[in-house]
């Protein structure tokens, strides 16, 4: 059985739907989606309904990301706060809460913060950040003691993780496996191809084979279209979408 695991769309509907092109190639029967659905992004309400298409379409798991969930009621606190270190950011959380109506923040809001899946014998754990905190870290090149502290209390014996933007893997000296799955919309790389992860599952046996996958699409009509939303830093975004030097624009 194989399983696409994808994360970090912001609102990237090009990336998305090359993405989802490949999921088809690669034959996967299952989509798990790790949520930050639309914020800071070219097509914010176009991506989510794309999203609430293939729930209703596929066989398709989601969790809330953090920023779905800053976004499913929105404060001007939250904002403020935003604001104190990333303006650009600010700018998209206000941009995108005045597109968005009040039953599609219902559905961001009431997306499980974490979600347990069981193939066969394999216990998979979703997260966006980690398992103790929505908006964590899981780098590449953590020491494994600090990637422990993080899963610590968790059974499962693959934990998907997303929110950096930055895929890696690791194996725990408990035998778990942990793997971020980057970003499709968003990744901070200066190559900006979207990233998503493909498991295959042998279910005889319980063993099982993941891999990151790279998708090119058209990067620079995804930049044109989020420089036309003119809000205050949205020419800072589309540059990052060609190619990401940092991960948050500055």
């Amino acid at each position: 059985m194989e399983i696409a695991i994808i994360s970090d769309i912001h609102g990237n509907l090009d990336a998305l739907d090359s993405v989802l092109k490949d999921i088809k190639k690669e034959n996967c029967s299952k989509i798990f989606c790790l949520g930050d659905i639309v914020m800071a992004g070219p097509e914010p309400c176009e991506t989510l309904h794309k999203i609430r298409t293939l729930i209703s379409e596929k066989d398709f798991n989601i969790i809330q990301g953090n920023t779905d969930k800053m976004l499913s009621v929105f404060s001007f606190d939250t904002y403020n706060e935003i604001l104190k270190t990333n303006i650009v950011m600010a700018s998209a959380y206000l941009a995108d809460s005045k597109l968005l109506n009040e039953e599609e923040k219902l559905f961001l809001k009431n997306l499980p913060p974490q979600k347990e899946i069981q193939i066969g014998k394999i216990k998979i754990l979703l997260v966006h950040g980690s398992p103790r905190k929505n908006n964590e870290n899981i780098y590449p090149n953590l020491k494994i003691e600090d990637v422990e502290e993080m899963i610590k209390g968790t059974n499962a014996d693959i934990i998907f993780c997303g929110h950096t933007h930055m895929p890696c893997g690791y194996q725990t000296n408990t035998r778990q496996t942990v793997v971020n799955a980057g970003s499709v919309g968003r990744p901070f790389s200066e190559v900006p191809d979207s990233c998503y992860v493909v498991i295959d599952i042998n279910e005889t046996n319980s063993s099982y084979d993941i891999k990151h996958k790279f998708v090119k699409y058209d990067v620079v009509k995804a930049s044109e279209k989020i420089k036309k939303r003119k809000f205050e830093g949205a020419d800072k975004l589309a540059k990052m979408l060609l190619k990401a030097t940092s991960r948050y624009p500055e």
